[in-house]
């Protein structure tokens, strides 16, 4: 379970350097259409954070919505906070599992009615590579708007000593 805890603090920490490098834009340029799975550097931010909390919720045999209403998140700081307070649900629900059994099985309903059943284990590794592909699109979007991010290599988190 250590390995998982420290996968999703990887994942939380990365999360939080696409935010700051966010901020490094001219506000006007986050809404600005680029190339990629969503339009803008604010809504890739967001579709991290719905999924961040989906498969959290998801955890915690709990329904959520199809996606999160953007007029919640309007800004970059309300996005950061949206993702900050996630990590901080998702590490106190992994850190108060009793017994801590990454091998549980968890079943849901997807939003197409279908039912699934996968181990807690392979649900963290299914959202740190979810929010990892996405974090590379930023890194794109970031690059063309004239900006570089934040180097966020799971051993430079390591390095860093933040594990």
């Amino acid at each position: 379970m250590e390995t998982l805890i420290q996968q999703m603090g990887y994942d939380g920490w990365a999360n939080q350097q696409m935010v700051r490098a966010a901020s490094a834009l001219d506000p006007q340029l986050l809404r600005q259409a680029l190339p990629g799975s969503f339009p803008s550097v604010h809504q890739t931010l967001l579709h991290i954070l719905w999924a961040e909390e989906l498969w959290l919720r998801r955890w915690l045999l709990q329904s959520f919505p199809r996606a999160l209403d953007p007029g919640d998140y309007p800004t970059l700081e309300s996005l950061g906070r949206g993702l900050e307070s996630v990590q901080a649900r998702q590490l106190q629900f992994l850190k108060g599992l009793d017994p801590p059994d990454p091998e549980r099985k968890i079943a849901y309903v997807n939003f197409q009615g279908v039912r699934w059943e996968y181990t807690l284990r392979h649900m963290i590794q299914h959202l740190v590579l979810h929010s990892a592909f996405h974090r590379g699109q930023l890194n794109t979007m970031f690059r063309s708007l004239g900006t570089v991010p934040s180097n966020t290599d799971y051993l430079n988190f390591i390095d860093l000593g933040l594990d």
